[in-house]
């Protein structure tokens, strides 16, 4: 087909990229090849006969509305839910603190939307969610980077200096307290005391993005931002039900301040109209009949094993050289794994991986300055229990090798 059209796009459509995680996971599901790319939860945790029954319920008890166009802000039965579902956590809310999402990735969508203007400024740490990067970059966005311990999380100290320096132009600080997406640190207590602390005397919003806090496998939970928060606006929390109810369904939600979730939900108007009623329905009908807390009492179980196999396959294989670290998280999805200085997981050594039948994502994916050449995302979640020692094998054997070659010459 003749294109006529390649020189009418937009600056901004110009500079789109594919995602590297969506451009791997083609591979998954090919023979003998083990991902530890993607962020894809297990099919093994998706209830599918209560989701069955859910479905035929609501549709037979509530048609209309399920096949219906819904409200922007989402349907009632599924926002009351919500509601009652954050008062678990002491997060006291009404109606106009929440927003239903087509899953989070929206709510990431139209935070950019709603706060960017060309040039405009975000803290965030590096590394940091790919996700987020597209969609603020998408603005025409500017990153300012802070360092992410490996034990404590982003680096606070750094955010404040940035803040004041030059407090201009910032619109928000985005972080991933739990289980961040791609490390895998928690962002300890103190932290996020400090955190709010800056929140309040620079003015400014802190963007919490909670895909995993639920799935924790060890250690105890510290409260979220939202919870610190206790109602004084200064976060607004994204959370989806991809990693804890199921992935296809496109379900998220926001808690926020009203004057913003009113703003989003504007925008939402010209993105989508509304998310699917029928999936909302089935969603809050799961969380009344307590199915939610038994779906993440169960995945919690599941992937617990997985986490330990994961960890204890890297301490016996990995080769013990200098320089070679990988965080150990508590909980998430996720784990992030650094070779020395000046090494490379991208090009050469990412298409290796390939040709022996493994997929990890480079690190570089999750630095919107280009950077963390040495490092990659692993996940533990979708492989099996059975693949996941031999995938670390395999892994193991790349490394080495890349090492030993460097050392050649």
């Amino acid at each position: 087909m003749r294109e006529y059209y390649n020189d009418q796009f937009s600056f901004v459509a110009t500079n789109f990229a594919r995602s590297e995680i969506r451009e791997l996971l083609k591979l998954v599901g090919k023979t003998g090849f083990i991902s530890f790319a993607g962020g894809l939860p297990s099919p093994e945790t998706f209830n599918v006969e209560a989701t069955k029954e859910i479905c035929t319920y609501v549709l037979d008890n509530n048609a209309a509305q399920a096949l219906q166009y819904s409200p922007t802000e989402g349907v009632p039965q599924l926002a009351d839910a919500l509601i009652d579902w954050a008062a678990k956590d002491n997060i006291k809310v009404g109606r106009e603190n929440v927003l239903i999402t087509t899953a989070s990735q929206q709510g990431l969508d139209l935070l950019g939307k709603i706060f960017f203007n060309p040039g405009d400024k975000v803290i965030c740490s590096v590394p940091t969610y790919l996700g987020a990067i597209q969609a603020f970059r998408t603005y025409q966005a500017e990153f300012l980077g802070v360092p992410i311990d490996p034990e404590t999380g982003m680096d606070t100290e750094a955010v404040e200096a940035i803040l004041k320096k030059d407090r201009e132009g910032i619109k928000f600080i985005y972080v991933i307290p739990d289980f961040q997406n791609p490390a895998g640190v928690t962002l300890s207590m103190g932290k996020r005391k400090h955190l709010l602390e800056i929140a309040d005397k620079y003015q400014i919003l802190i963007v919490e993005d909670s895909p995993y806090r639920e799935l924790r496998y060890e250690g105890e939970m510290p409260p979220s931002l939202l919870e610190m928060d206790a109602g004084q606006g200064r976060v607004l929390t994204l959370f989806t039900f991809s990693k804890i109810f199921v992935s296809g369904f496109r379900l998220g939600w926001a808690i926020g301040p009203a004057s913003v979730i009113d703003k989003m939900t504007i925008a939402k108007q010209g993105v989508d109209l509304c998310t699917p009623a029928f999936n909302q329905l089935i969603a809050a009908e799961f969380i009344t009949r307590g199915l939610l807390r038994k779906q993440i009492d169960y995945n919690i179980e599941f992937y617990s094993k997985k986490q330990k196999l994961m960890l204890k396959s890297l301490d016996e294989m990995m080769p013990k050289i200098d320089g070679l670290f990988w965080t150990k998280p508590e909980g998430g999805l996720f784990m992030w794994l650094s070779m020395p200085e000046g090494h490379d997981t991208t090009g050469d050594m990412l298409k290796r991986a390939l040709d022996m039948k493994l997929a990890y994502v480079i690190g570089r994916a999750f630095d919107p300055f280009g950077g963390s050449l040495n490092s990659m995302r692993i996940n533990f979640s979708y492989p099996s229990e059975d693949v996941i020692p031999l995938g670390v094998e395999r892994l193991a054997k790349l490394i080495e090798s890349e090492i030993a070659a460097a050392k050649s010459g």
